[in-house]
Formats: C-alpha cells, sequence, structure tokens
C-alpha cells in the first residue's frame, strides 16, 4: 500500500484487546489498580483471562486505536509496531489494513507471542488495565522506516512504549527524520503512573524531540508537578511548543507556546457506557485537525467529537462514521 501523502503515522504498541465488564471486587481478587494500567506476564495473563466475564476481542493498542479513529475521520494513517508470526499478529495486521492503515513493520518469527490488553470496565465506566506485552515492547531502530515518517505530516508516539529503551531509541530515530523533512512529532503521556516512572526521561525527551504534548489532566499534573492549570500551563509553554490537556466532563485545553490558551468544550455522549479509548480518540481528532492545517479551536473540537462517540458504547474504535458525524456537526 502507497505511503505517499500521509496525515498521522502512530508508532506504539500492537496489542489485541480484550474487553469485559466485572465490578470492584474483581479488581481487588486480582491486585488490578481500578483506572489504570499495569504490565503483567504471561502467566497473569492467562489467569486473569480465564477468570474474566464474557467479552470482546479486538485489535487495539493506545496509538493503534489513534490511527483507526483517524481513518474514520477520514484521513490517511501509517502504524508502526510489532506483532509475532501467530493468529492474533495476523488479527491485529488485517484490521488495520482494512481500515485503509500502512502497516508493514515486519512480524517477530521467534520469541514472544502478540500482546494483549485485558480491560476490565466497572459500572462506573472506568477501565482497568492489565497488559501483556509481548511482541509488542520489541519495536527497534530497524522498524523504523525513514521514508513513511517522511511521508506524514505528524508522526505520534505512544507512551507506554516509551518505557521500552529499544522502543525509545526507534522513537529518537523517527524524531530525527521527521525533524529532517520538516514535519512534527507528537507523543501521548498515556498513563500517569508511567509519567512518573519515566519522569525525567519524559522530560529529556519532549524538551528535544516534541512538538504537540498530548496528555490527561492527571498526567499533565505528573509531569509538570503541579495541580494548578496556570503553572501547568506556564511549564507546558516552556516544554513544547503546543500541549493538549484533557479534562474529562470539563473538556480539554490547548497550550500553544505563544498566544492564549484554547478552551474545548466537551460533547456529551448519550449515554456513557466506558471511557476505554476516550483519549486515544480525542488525539485522533486533534492530529487530523492539525495535519490538515485547520485552527486550534476546530482541530480540537473535532477530538472531543471523536471521544464523545467512542464513550458512547463499549470498545476502544468508533463505531459510527466520524467523518460524517463530522460533517453533521459542521466540522469537516
Amino acid at each position: 500500500m502507497s505511503a505517499s501523502g500521509l496525515d498521522v503515522i502512530g508508532v506504539g504498541n500492537a496489542i489485541v484487546d480484550v474487553l469485559a465488564q466485572c465490578d470492584d471486587a474483581f479488581l481487588a481478587a486480582h491486585s488490578i489498580p481500578k483506572g489504570g494500567m499495569i504490565l503483567i506476564d504471561e502467566d497473569q495473563a492467562k489467569d486473569i483471562y480465564g477468570a474474566m466475564a464474557p467479552g470482546v476481542e479486538i485489535s487495539g493498542g493506545s496509538a493503534a486505536n489513534s490511527i483507526a479513529a483517524l481513518a474514520s475521520l477520514g484521513g490517511k494513517g501509517g502504524f508502526v509496531g510489532k506483532v509475532a508470526a501467530d493468529a492474533l499478529g495476523d488479527i491485529f495486521r488485517h484490521d488495520l489494513r482494512a481500515l485503509g492503515v500502512v502497516f508493514d513493520t515486519p512480524p517477530l518469527e521467534q520469541g514472544p507471542g502478540t500482546g494483549r490488553c485485558l480491560v476490565n470496565v466497572t459500572p462506573d465506566a472506568q477501565r482497568s488495565m492489565t497488559t501483556y506485552l509481548g511482541a509488542a515492547g520489541l519495536v527497534s531502530p530497524a522498524d523504523i522506516d525513514e521514508a513513511l515518517v517522511t511521508s506524514a505530516a505528524i508522526t505520534f508516539f505512544e507512551g507506554y512504549l516509551f518505557e521500552q529503551p529499544v522502543a525509545r531509541n526507534a522513537f529518537i530515530k523517527a524524531c530525527a527524520a521527521a525533524k529532517a523533512a520538516g514535519k512534527r512529532a507528537a507523543i501521548t503521556l498515556s498513563d500517569s503512573s508511567c509519567v512518573d516512572r519515566q519522569h525525567g526521561a519524559f522530560v529529556e525527551f519532549i524538551g528535544a524531540h516534541v512538538d504537540i504534548l498530548l496528555a490527561n489532566e492527571r498526567e499533565a499534573e505528573t509531569l509538570f508537578e503541579s495541580s494548578d492549570l496556570n503553572v501547568i500551563a506556564e511549564r507546558a509553554r516552556k516544554l513544547c511548543p503546543l500541549t493538549a490537556v484533557t479534562r474529562s466532563e470539563k473538556g480539554s485545553i490547548l497550550i500553544p507556546r505563544d498566544g492564549a490558551i484554547v478552551e474545548i468544550a466537551a460533547v456529551k455522549p448519550d449515554r456513557l457506557v466506558d471511557t476505554t479509548g476516550a483519549g486515544d480518540a480525542y488525539a485522533a481528532g486533534l492530529l487530523f485537525g492539525l495535519a490538515r492545517s485547520m485552527p486550534l479551536e476546530e482541530a480540537g473540537a473535532l477530538g472531543a467529537l471523536a471521544a464523545s462517540e467512542v464513550i458512547s458504547h463499549f470498545g476502544a474504535r468508533p463505531e459510527k462514521n466520524l467523518a460524517e458525524l463530522a460533517k453533521a456537526a459542521g466540522l469537516l
């Protein structure tokens, strides 16, 4: 598939999501932190999976979810991520390519299997994730196709994958290619505990390489070491040319290095079912808008619209055509 003229490519964990409903007692029984994400080994993955309620299985991973939502908006996307040469890997690859996404990363022939994320959703719509990375964490600089990077307006990195040292080197290689071509790099912080563990490394990487930073409120507070939005904005401007902070039902704010903060209203869904993928969908809308040179207000509104669709149903990817919703809302 041709990679010419892409809007965004995502670099992230290639994960198959397994989503099911549960109660708080289930989380406690399996030592799963509510609303967070922890890494588990293969034995733990088998144990939790065996105890989960019936659910759905779908190709996932944060950056891959964003690229899927971008495709639903009518954007042209690509993805870099590692799957194994196994059945789950074949499913993941087929799902992305069926959306028109360029995904040509060679599979891992020997070693761990394709990664999976066990997502247990409580009645309050909080999702608690346990992730077996498997092959997903083995993205390396050799997997970075510089021609693919330079074909895209924005290269988008997943914070979860940043924790893997070899993958971090892949990020740096991709950033160098993007910068040399006059293109932009973006990253989502993914999880506040991830930010806490990698705080210094995140600050260094963002300051040196990133043009667009995405975070939810808790992640931003952890990175910028303050709960005061004014302090967060001041520190964000010093660190990155553009920072987006999502605030759930309070909407989001876009903080440019120069100029006033742009406030984006949340789009209320008809029914809140599952917050899984809300940040991924928001990133898709925002980055699509920025890749197409839309004003910040419009790009942020696309993000809010995409997030609203995703939280209105079970699962992390859009069920309705986002381009049609955006057209109806006057955003496309």
